[in-house]
């Protein structure tokens, strides 16, 4: 049992944060910038303690856990005005699951190194369902010594924890994952629209092809939905529209291609248009629907 830090109880903390407590056994103390959510979290688990700033959070925790929403934020809550990185003991470890770039990943962990601490990137994926069900992938950047005590505590919440390679590492490989999960969900979109443009029985088809070589998480777990045209199901267009960002800013920087990426970006921000900021990802298929209605 160690003690435990973390910091923001979004739709991903607030429930990662219960399995560092239930699974893990640790003693947690939780911050978010809303406190009155900080203290529904203690009352709704009968344990924990809620403070008011990041640097409450921090003072004398082993692990620090952190997940917020862009660089910006991360910042804040680490460097800013009564940030966590002021009050983190020498020696402890600062973990990082927001979605950030690269960049504000090495920045962190040098200024962390400079204090005597250990940072950690260690984004995650499998969206509000992987989090709340303590079922989601951590892919993580940094020193392998340091992952090595950071792990056990990371399993709480995870079915999946790796070390990719050094500092930013975590988050180049969230990166890959978003890229692959864009293209995938526009090829789904629209085998789903050929297939109802065809007349084919949609359920026969999907429970034929999931059995093949097009089998995917996203076709086992959204097809119903996205031919119902139901997309409140996790990840939405918002935060995909920023993770893009990030990978084809990284792109411009490593002189990686990615015309499919571009493309499939460029259709989030239709989808934004159309009034879906926060329908989840699957929503691509409304776009395509929209065209067809304007034809007919």
């Amino acid at each position: 049992m160690a003690n435990v830090a973390f910091i923001g109880l979004g739709v991903m903390g607030y429930p990662m944060a219960g399995h560092l407590l239930k699974k893990g056994g640790h003693d947690l103390t939780v911050y978010n910038r809303t406190f009155a959510k900080a203290e529904a979290w203690v009352a709704e688990h009968g344990a924990g303690r809620a403070v008011r700033t990041p640097a409450e959070a921090a003072r004398d925790a082993d692990f620090v856990f952190c997940c917020v929403g862009n660089d910006e934020d991360l910042r804040s809550v680490t460097l800013g005005e009564n940030g966590g990185f002021s009050e983190m003991k020498a020696d402890a470890i600062f973990i990082d699951n927001t979605t950030a770039s690269a960049n504000i990943a090495r920045e962190l962990s040098a200024a962390a190194n400079a204090k005597g601490f250990h940072f950690i990137d260690a984004p995650v994926s499998g969206g509000q369902a992987g989090a709340e069900n303590g079922m989601l992938t951590v892919m993580c950047g940094g020193d392998e010594q340091i992952f090595k005590r950071a792990e056990p505590v990371i399993a709480s919440y995870a079915r999946m924890v790796n070390l990719i390679g050094p500092t930013g590492a975590g988050q180049l490989t969230k990166m890959v994952n978003q890229i692959a999960i864009a293209g995938l969900v526009q090829g789904l979109s629209e085998a789903i629209h050929f297939a109802q443009k065809a007349d084919l029985d949609i359920t026969k088809v999907m429970d034929t092809i999931s059995k093949g070589a097009a089998q995917s998480w996203q076709m086992e777990n959204r097809w119903q939905t996205m031919k119902d045209g139901k997309f409140d199901y996790g990840f939405a267009v918002d935060w995909m529209r920023k993770d893009l960002s990030m990978c084809l800013d990284e792109a411009r920087r490593n002189t990686a291609s990615l015309p499919v990426t571009a493309v499939v970006d460029q259709f989030y921000s239709e989808i934004q248009k159309m009034g879906g900021s926060r329908w989840d990802t699957s929503s691509l298929i409304a776009r395509l629907n929209a065209a067809d209605r304007k034809l007919s």
